[in-house]
């Protein structure tokens, strides 16, 4: 699965939410080191939450460290985990070799990094698509605003819907979550002003990994004529584009391009580019801006859309056969980069 089993989604807009602690055991690290390197030169480690394999997701944050380390000759290495007990052992490998930034993707590293920045004050942590709940000095952040790139897919449904209703499924009824559904209605009926809107949350308690409980809160909203749906489930996204295909409705997916998962159902993906997120953030650690929490949108090209990025003619999206809708979402994109037009964000409060 893209990102990882347990969501496919970007859960770690949850910057305040905890983790689960991890314990020591084995660990399953791999080193990549970068042939531009030169003794004495700036070194970056890399932790992910899970093996890279073909996760498109974490393969981003491995091209972005590697890039950083050309950029600034340095040496790059990359500890994969595989579990909650090597997520522990690689975090603590990595402090122990003393890179200029240690580098960590996802929501699981918050407690770990937290431990780590009050034990070692002098080693840089850089979080990506996370954040500690408590602010340190030697704790620099990324995260996205998802919703600006929900806001377009919102767009393209509203463009495509033939029935004039748009819905999503969306993980649980917050207003962190709601960053992936509330907005798609917004940029539905900013196209068309008439589209019914309406969201179906998949809760329960396994909200993450409920295939089934999603694909049933799809099918209420096809059962009542709405014809596109933001998946936005988690592990459940396919349970909607199951939901979809089948009612010969439409999809689409989150972080990375899920349109091979469902060719002809998912329309597009909100994609999350994490390699730009990881080289920038480093760029950042080095230049002495430390502790602080860098946001990537549209306007950074943090947040995108498969069809608005190269490639999308061989994407599988159903979205490259309707060039004309592209032509008028990259319109909506430049008036957000611009600044002319604000996505509002459901989870910022007022």
């Amino acid at each position: 699965m893209p990102r990882r089993s347990r969501r496919t989604l970007p859960l770690a807009a949850m910057t305040a939410l905890l983790v689960a602690g991890a314990t020591a055991c084995n660990a399953a690290a791999k080193d990549d080191a970068s042939s531009d390197s030169s003794a004495g030169s700036a070194s970056f480690t890399l932790v992910t939450p899970d093996a890279v394999g073909q996760n498109e997701f974490l393969k981003l944050a491995v091209t972005g460290v590697k890039a950083a380390a050309k950029a600034h000759n340095g040496t790059e290495k990359v500890f994969e985990s595989s579990d909650t007990a090597s997520q522990q052992q690689n975090v603590q490998a990595a402090v122990d070799a003393k890179p200029d930034v240690v580098v960590l993707v996802g929501f699981e590293f918050a407690d770990l990094v937290a431990q780590q920045a009050k034990a070692h004050p002098k080693q840089q942590f850089l979080m990506i698509d996370a954040c500690t709940t408590q602010a340190f000095a030697n704790v620099s952040c990324g995260v996205f605003r998802e919703h600006e790139g929900v806001f377009l897919a919102g767009a393209e449904a509203g463009l495509l819907s033939k029935s004039g209703k748009v819905g999503a499924v969306d993980v649980m009824d917050t207003p962190v979550f709601r960053r992936f559904s509330d907005p798609f209605a917004a940029g539905a009926q900013v196209i068309a002003p008439k589209t019914e809107t309406g969201t179906r949350f998949v809760g329960g308690q396994s909200p993450f990994d409920d295939s089934a409980r999603a694909k049933e809160q799809a099918n209420d909203l096809l059962s009542k004529g709405y014809d596109q749906l933001m998946a936005a489930a988690a592990a459940g996204n396919y349970g909607v584009f199951e939901a979809a295909k089948a009612k010969g409705a439409f999809a689409y997916g989150v972080d990375v391009n899920q349109c091979p998962s469902a060719p002809g159902t998912v329309v597009d993906n909100v994609i999350k580019r994490t390699d730009i997120a990881v080289e920038k953030g480093i760029s950042q650690v080095l230049g002495g801006q430390t502790g602080t929490t860098a946001s990537y949108g549209l306007k950074e090209g943090g947040i995108s859309l498969t069809g608005l990025e190269k490639g999308v003619a061989s994407s599988q999206c159903v979205i490259a056969q309707h060039p004309d809708v592209l032509t008028k979402v990259e319109a909506l994109r430049d008036q957000i980069v611009s600044g002319k037009l604000t996505v509002d964000d459901p989870s910022v409060g007022g």
